[in-house]
C-alpha cells in the first residue's frame, strides 16, 4: 500500500509538472509579452493560478480558457486571489543586496524601508516627497531606471550613484531636479538591480518593500507609510517581550 501511495504521488506530481509546462508554453506562444513567474493549482480541480505580469489570472490545464478577477472561498470568505498575490509579492529581505542601495538615514534610523525607484519616474518623484516627511527611518533606495520608458534615466542613475554623497545627490535630483556631475566614473549596480527587479516580478516603479517583506507597487501617502511602519514596530516590540 505504501508503494502504491508513493507511485500515486509521483504520478500526480508528474501530471502537475506537465500541466505547468503546457500552460506556460501555450500562454507564451499566444501572449508573447507574458512574463510568467509561477503556475499553481487552485482548490478547483482543473483550474490553475498563473502569476504573470504582476497579476493573477486563471486558466484550464490546456490554457485554452482564461479568467480574471478575485477567486473567493465562500466558506471562509477569503479572497484567495489577494492572498496568493500578497504571497507572490513578499520578498525575502535577507536576499536583497543592501550594499547596492543608496542609504538615507533620518533620526535614529531604526525603522527600515526599501524602495526600487527610477530617477525620471514621476510617481517615484511623488513618492520621494512623501518619504521626505518620515523620521526615524533608514531608506534603502535601489536604482531601477526603466530606460525604455525614460531614455537617459540610466545615465542619471549612474551619475547619482557615483556622486561623493549618494543620498544627497538622490535627494537633490528627486526633490529639486538638480543633477550633480559625478566626481568621476565608477562601477554601478544599476544593471544588477534591474535583473533583480525582474526576478522579483517588478513591472514598474516605484516599488516599496517593508521590513516584513511585503511589497507595495506605486506611490503611497506618507501617513499610510507611517501607519504601516508603526504597526511593524508594534509587532516587533510584542515579539521581543
Amino acid at each position: 500500500m505504501k508503494r502504491i501511495a508513493t507511485l500515486l504521488c509521483l504520478a500526480l506530481a508528474s501530471a502537475a509538472q506537465a500541466d505547468d509546462a503546457t500552460i506556460k508554453k501555450v500562454l507564451t506562444e499566444r501572449f508573447p509579452g507574458a512574463d510568467i513567474h509561477a503556475i499553481n493549482p487552485t482548490p478547483i480541480p482543473g483550474l490553475f493560478e498563473v502569476y504573470a505580469n504582476n497579476s493573477i489570472i486563471y486558466v484550464d490545464a490546456q490554457a485554452n480558457y482564461m479568467l480574471s478577477g478575485p477567486l473567493k472561498d465562500t466558506q471562509t470568505k477569503t479572497n484567495l486571489t489577494q492572498k496568493s498575490l500578497e504571497a507572490m509579492q513578499t520578498i525575502d529581505i535577507a536576499s536583497l543586496p543592501m550594499d547596492q542601495a543608496i542609504l538615507t538615514r533620518r533620526g535614529n534610523g531604526e525603522r527600515k524601508l526599501m524602495v526600487f525607484s527610477d530617477p525620471d519616474c514621476p510617481y517615484c518623484q511623488a513618492l520621494e516627497k512623501e518619504l521626505a516627511q518620515l523620521d526615524n527611518v533608514s531608506i534603502y533606495t535601489f536604482l531601477y531606471p526603466l530606460e525604455e520608458l525614460h531614455p537617459g534615466a540610466s545615465a542619471k542613475a549612474d551619475a547619482i550613484w557615483c556622486a561623493p554623497d549618494q543620498a544627497q545627490a538622490w535627494s537633490d535630483y528627486m526633490l529639486q531636479g538638480k543633477l550633480a556631475a559625478p566626481a568621476s566614473a565608477c562601477a554601478t549596480p544599476v544593471q544588477d538591480i534591474g535583473k533583480l527587479a525582474t526576478r522579483l516580478g517588478m513591472m514598474g516603479t516605484p516599488a516599496i518593500v517593508f521590513s516584513n517583506g511585503k511589497r507595495v507597487d506605486g506611490s503611497m501617502p506618507a501617513a499610510e507609510i507611517e501607519s504601516r511602519l508603526a504597526a511593524l514596530s508594534t509587532q516587533t516590540t510584542s515579539i521581543q517581550q
